[in-house]
């Protein structure tokens, strides 16, 4: 080895939150001690999409996915005894990004913090909500408005923040081929860059500060040569937007600029252990070329496909890195696959074909358009269909899914309900109950907030001018506005979005051919629905609550839809109520549930109890999702008629045991037919 100064370690750190503030910070002050250079904050639902954990939607979602800051005082106790001056805070929210910023600096402020040195990023992607993880919540050009005021004031006042991470990573989770990751992600970035520069609240020559500080966030697969190759991919296109549509000369504020999150997609259910070594080479992916090394890493952990990981499972992950980085040699060299023809072939081939792309959502009017027309959508639902496509026929391979299934026994599963992290039930109690003493309470002492009413209506007077609202907001933190109201007051000026589904204009992706198991379905379909008296079988896919990542529900709907069943599919984030109304109205003849966020044990029994008091006792409720084996068995207990979860890959076969589960609940014949 020749000479030569080590480089510096990627920041490390763990996505983590839950239950309270309270409990969240011992953690946070836990990982800290431990090595973690970084955080990595995730918020519940109800906070991602602007509601009070006091809301009817925020039902089963408090404290589940993430931690519930409703307002200043949570914010307080997230972050007691850890000073942000010194620290490098990356905050998962979306919809919301611009009123967590302000409730992260006026802590600051309280701390006495200098808040040009605040360091960190605000994920503050929309259009990847619009497409992928569903906590948007009003519609796409007042909320291009909220991220153009947020890099606007970012940029002026928090120099070393960044304001936006334009997130690939979702996309991959959606179905995403590198190519549609990169395409989707530039094009995002540049609907971005271009509506802060038409803005008119940055002057020209410091647009270049502008684009120093977009990041990127991305996903890395398995497929770890790819990956690596798609990395250097992005690199060169950014290198090439910024120069050429944006005129930026510096090269270093050309820099492509990403921190990742492995791939979570290809975590499974069955034969977890095999999840530790695929983070580990998706993490070389993005760790291997020094050319193109995120700058901030953070794996998933071995047992997500399960359930909520517990602390000791988030160290695995953490160890994984620092062996890495302090073990190995990787940061004694310079650029290892320079020169190489293979990869500058990959490479090259991966540039021409995202162009072609970005031209093509460019010449239907940019990201935005090309979301509200629904082609984005589309795009990734056919895809991720595809390669469910290919996995259920074995041409792709899923080690312990689909091949080499048999295993010896895994102490690490021998307990299931241990292995995984439980938030009390109690909790969401608890929240709600500290929620109203907040309401009864931010104007006395020792709060002495002044009351929010006015700083409200100033917020939505800002809002429904052209003013920049990151003034009016930061009032609204300091006057004790909660999550909620905050929201609520913008949804007053602005109205909600409800987001293209993708899965009417989803083209075939399994064939029908005599003999296929798709063929056998719809046979067993078409039976059924004759048997019935009726023209078509009816299916209700429905997503109660908040949880917005809808790839398994639109994978279920578009293959019930080819195997013979009208679909009634009306997006995510529904009541128990409206799902029971949709699928009296529509006299269904199933309905399916999938909940991903934990909340299946209090909306799912709604579902079914709504049912029963109707009078609509034959129609059978299929559940599926992250869902731990005991949740199952008491779901089942209650009347679900089925339960499907991750380790359920084969999605023609989960169709066949809904048509089972219909002529069950009518008292028809089992038929032979296989599936």
């Amino acid at each position: 080895m020749t000479e030569r100064q080590k480089d510096r370690p990627w920041l490390m750190r763990t996505y983590a939150g839950h239950s309270t503030a309270e409990a969240s910070n011992e953690l946070y002050r836990r990982n800290l001690a431990k090595g973690q250079t970084g955080l990595s904050v995730a918020f519940d639902l109800p906070t991602q999409t602007g509601y009070d954990p006091d809301h009817i939607l925020a039902r089963g979602e408090v404290g589940r996915v993430g931690v519930p800051v409703s307002h200043l005082g949570d914010m307080r106790r997230l972050f007691q005894d850890i000073p942000l001056e010194q620290m490098n805070t990356s905050m998962t929210i979306n919809a919301t990004a611009m009123w967590l910023l302000a409730l992260y600096q006026v802590v600051a402020e309280e701390q006495g913090a200098d808040i040009t040195k605040l360091q960190g990023t605000t994920q503050n992607d929309i259009v990847k909500e619009y497409l992928s993880r569903g906590t948007h919540v009003f519609p796409p050009v007042p909320s291009l408005r909220l991220t153009t005021d947020m890099i606007t004031y970012t940029v002026a006042h928090l120099p070393r923040w960044n304001p936006i991470n334009i997130c690939s990573y979702h996309l991959q989770e959606a179905g995403a081929t590198p190519v549609q990751e990169i395409a989707y992600a530039m094009s995002t970035a540049i609907a971005v860059l271009d509506a802060v520069r038409d803005s008119g609240q940055v002057p020209e020559e410091k647009f270049g500060d502008v684009v120093a500080r977009i990041s990127f966030f991305v996903n890395a697969g398995v497929r770890f040569i790819e990956e690596m190759c798609k990395m250097r991919a992005f690199r060169r296109i950014w290198d090439q937007v910024t120069r050429e549509r944006y005129g930026i000369e510096n090269p270093k504020q050309r820099r492509f600029r990403y921190g990742v999150q492995v791939n979570s997609l290809g975590l499974t259910e069955a034969q977890p252990e095999n999840n530790v070594q695929r983070i580990v080479l998706e993490m070389l992916a993005v760790t291997l070329s020094k050319d193109a090394r995120a700058r901030a890493v953070q794996l998933p952990a071995w047992n997500e496909a399960l359930g909520l990981p517990r602390p000791w499972d988030q160290q695995w992950s953490l160890r994984i890195q620092q062996v890495l980085a302090h073990e190995s040699d990787l940061l004694e060299y310079e650029d290892i696959f320079d020169g190489s023809h293979v990869v500058e072939a990959k490479v090259a081939s991966l540039v021409e074909e995202s162009l072609a792309e970005m031209d093509r959502i460019e010449r239907m009017g940019g990201a935005m358009a090309a979301v509200e027309s629904g082609y984005l959508k589309s795009q990734l639902v056919s895809s991720h269909a595809e390669r469910r496509a290919r996995i259920e026929s074995g041409e792709e391979k899923i080690v312990g899914v689909n091949s080499y299934e048999s295993t010896e026994p895994s102490p690490l599963t021998a307990d299931l309900d241990g292995a995984i992290m439980t938030v009390d039930p109690a909790v969401e109690a608890r929240v709600v109950s500290a929620l109203k003493d907040w309401r009864d309470n931010r104007y006395q002492p020792p709060f002495n907030h002044p009351r929010p009413c006015k700083a409200l209506e100033r917020l939505k007077e800002v809002a429904a001018g052209t003013g920049n609202l990151m003034e009016a907001t930061l009032e609204c933190a300091r006057a004790g506005v909660t999550t909620g109201e905050w929201a609520g007051a913008l949804r007053e000026v602005f109205g909600e979005f409800r987001a293209p589904t993708g899965v009417s204009s989803a083209p075939v992706a399994v064939t029908a051919e005599a003999g296929t198991p798709l063929a056998l379905v719809r046979e067993k379909v078409a039976k059924t629905a004759a048997d019935l008296g009726v023209g078509k079988l009816r299916f209700l896919v429905g997503k109660p609550g908040l949880d917005g990542h809808s790839n398994g529900a639109e994978q279920i709907a578009v293959r019930a839809r080819d195997a013979g069943f009208e679909v009634v599919y009306q997006g995510i984030r529904l009541t128990p109520e409206q799902i029971v109304d949709a699928a009296l109205a529509e006299d269904v003849h199933a309905v399916g549930l999938s909940i991903l966020s934990g909340s299946h044990a209090e909306l799912v029994p709604d579902v079914l109890v709504r049912l029963r008091e109707a009078g609509a006792r034959d129609i059978p409720v299929i559940a599926g999702g992250i869902i731990p084996h005991s949740d199952a068995e008491d779901l089942l207990a209650a009347g679900v008629a089925a339960v499907f979860t991750p380790k359920d890959f084969g999605i023609t076969e989960i169709i066949g045991r809904i048509v089972d589960e219909i002529r069950k609940a009518n008292k028809l014949d089992p038929l032979e037919v296989p599936a």
